[in-house]
């Protein structure tokens, strides 16, 4: 499998990309670990049960279990790293997922490392449609500086600051987007800049994600810094687990050695959050 060049030229214009059944052959092997990790970690957030009234987040995630972190070793997602982000990307984090509900308009960080391109890996583990909770987007959303881009950042810039009523009249269902409806074995994949959201569904939607970004060069590592630090509400104090780097081989290591090297400032910042924060984020 590869990313074709018009798939790649749709990716910048659009900021994501659907591949449908393409991991449907290991659907059930994925569902089955995505599950014993969250067994080994009380079923919920924080190591409580999955409540059903909020969303329950870990990260990392896939660096939890064997097969999970093998993914990143998988050469269809090898692949869409390189496509998109060059043959040298970093592996930045992975998060799991049971949603509750609605996810209002966002972006994963319209602003973080400007110049730098990240993007999300989701993996749908559920039957999800456009007011079952599937993704919706904004295409053409990701551009900074293009003023149709910061035209929609403005009035939904955050989950926390969505103005749609107050400044086009219109609830947040109604954002004229694109429903990308999944099954399991899809994967959507999208720039993290892109304004993104999810109406309805189950209380218990079950997801996780890879997301990657594009290797920094050397004058820019004080950005990769502060998009490490950005992982210390998540109460991990490394960029991966034990289990993701003692099973790498060269091709992974590639991918995980310079967030490795710029990462001994997560520990104190990560014990410092702990101190301010009753639970680690979710999101």
């Amino acid at each position: 499998m590869s990313v074709t060049e018009q798939e790649a030229r749709f990716f910048d214009v659009f900021g994501y990309l659907t591949f449908s059944g393409l991991f449907a052959r290991e659907a059930e092997e994925i569902t089955e670990a995505f599950e014993a990790v969250w067994a080994e970690h009380g079923g919920g957030h924080n190591q409580r049960p999955h409540d059903h009234e909020r969303n329950s987040a870990l990260l990392p995630f896939i660096d939890r279990h064997p097969y999970l972190c093998s993914l990143l070793d998988d050469e269809r997602v090898e692949s869409i790293g390189a496509a998109l982000l060059g043959e040298d990307f970093n592996y930045m984090s992975s998060d799991g997922n049971y949603f509750v509900g609605d996810t209002v308009w966002h972006s994963d960080g319209y602003q973080r490392a400007p110049g730098y391109r990240s993007i999300k890996l989701a993996f749908y583990l559920d039957t999800v449609g456009r007011d079952s909770g599937c993704l919706r987007v904004v295409p053409g959303s990701q551009e900074m500086g293009d003023s149709y881009a910061e035209g929609v950042h403005k009035t939904i810039a955050t989950s926390g600051s969505n103005r749609t009523e107050q400044d086009w009249g219109i609830p947040g269902t109604d954002v004229p987007a694109l429903a990308l409806e999944a099954e399991p074995g899809d994967l959507v994949v999208f720039n993290h800049r892109l304004k993104h959201a999810s109406f309805g569904g189950s209380t218990s939607r079950r997801m996780f994600t890879i997301n990657l970004q594009q290797r920094f060069l050397e004058q820019d590592e004080e950005l990769l810094r502060e998009c490490i630090a950005s992982l210390a509400g998540f109460w991990y104090e490394s960029v991966y687990t034990p289990l993701m780097v003692q099973s790498a081989g060269p091709g992974r290591m590639r991918h995980l050695e310079q967030r490795l090297a710029h990462a001994d400032h997560l520990p104190r910042l990560v014990a410092k959050a702990r101190q301010e924060m009753s639970e680690p984020s979710r999101f």
